[in-house]
C-alpha cells in the first residue's frame, strides 16, 4: 500500500510559516530587553508627557502623546517606566542611541584602572638616592597610579620602627602636591608600608592629556597657517 504524501513537508503553508518565524527573529533583535520602549510598543492608557525641548506638557492619553510625536516627525520614548503614569518623551530616538552610543565610547576610552605602583627605601638612604626615588613616585602619581612606599629593615633596623614613621611621613610631606596618604605606615613582615593616592585618577588625567594634545596640535596649525596676534603699533617718541 503507497504510503500517504508528507502534508507538512508539501505543504504551501510552509513557506509562510518560515517567513514569520523569520520576522520574529528579526523583533527579537531589533529590540533589545535594555532598550526602553518606543512609539506603538508604549501600551499604557495615560501617560506623563515631555516634548521635545523638555516642557512639561502633563498626563495625557498614550493616542494624544503619539499624534503629536508624529506631527513633530519625531518618536516617543518611555524614560521613565516606573512612575505612575509612565514618563515619556518626544525625541529623535535613533540620534538619542547615537550620542549616548558615542559618550559610551568615550568613557570606554577614556576609562583606566588605577595601577600600584612600588617605590622602596632604605632606612639609611643617600640623600641622591632619596629625591631619585621621590622624582619616580611624583611621576606614578602624575600619571594617576597610587605609590605603594616601602622601607626594608636590616637586622637590628627592627627595633627601631620610628624611625621608619619619620621617613615615610617625610615622603608624603615632600609628595603632598601630587597624592595624600591613603593608608598609614603599617609594618608587613620585615618591612614598612605606606599607599599613597593620587589627586587626579588615571581617567581624569586621559582626558586633561587628550585636551592639552588638541590644543596643541590646533597651535600647531594656527602656526602653519601664519596666524599671530596683532602688535601694538609702535608708541610715538615723546618731544624732547
Amino acid at each position: 500500500m503507497p504510503k500517504a504524501p508528507c502534508r507538512v513537508a508539501c505543504s504551501p503553508l510552509r513557506p509562510r510559516f518560515r517567513r514569520i518565524a523569520a520576522a520574529t527573529t528579526r523583533t527579537k533583535e531589533e529590540f533589545r530587553i535594555s532598550d526602553p520602549r518606543t512609539n506603538e510598543r508604549i501600551r499604557v492608557p495615560e501617560v506623563r508627557l515631555v516634548g521635545p525641548n523638555g516642557e512639561q506638557v502633563g498626563i495625557v492619553r498614550i493616542e494624544a502623546a503619539l499624534r503629536l510625536a508624529q506631527e513633530a516627525d519625531l518618536d516617543l520614548v518611555e524614560v521613565a517606566p516606573s512612575s505612575k503614569p509612565p514618563v515619556v518623551k518626544i525625541m529623535d530616538y535613533g540620534k538619542f542611541k547615537y550620542e549616548a552610543a558615542q559618550k559610551a565610547k568615550e568613557t570606554r576610552r577614556n576609562q583606566a584602572n588605577t595601577v600600584l605602583k612600588e617605590v622602596r627605601f632604605r632606612l639609611k638612604i643617600e640623600a641622591h638616592d632619596y629625591i631619585t626615588k621621590l622624582k619616580r613616585a611624583e611621576g606614578f602619581l602624575q600619571a594617576g597610579d597610587k605609590v605603594k612606599a616601602m622601607i626594608l629593615f636590616r637586622g637590628r633596623e627592627q627595633s627601631r620602627p620610628e624611625q621608619g614613621v619619620r621617613l615615610l611621613r617625610k615622603f608624603a610631606e615632600d609628595v603632598a602636591e601630587f597624592g595624600t596618604v591613603e593608608s598609614n605606615p603599617t609594618i608587613d613582615g620585615r618591612n614598612m608600608v605606606m599607599v599613597v593616592a593620587p589627586h587626579k585618577n588615571k581617567s581624569e588625567v586621559k582626558t586633561e592629556q587628550n585636551a592639552q594634545r588638541t590644543a596643541n596640535r590646533e597651535a600647531a596649525r594656527s602656526a602653519a597657517r601664519g596666524d599671530s596676534a596683532p602688535t601694538d603699533e609702535a608708541a610715538p617718541a615723546s618731544a624732547e
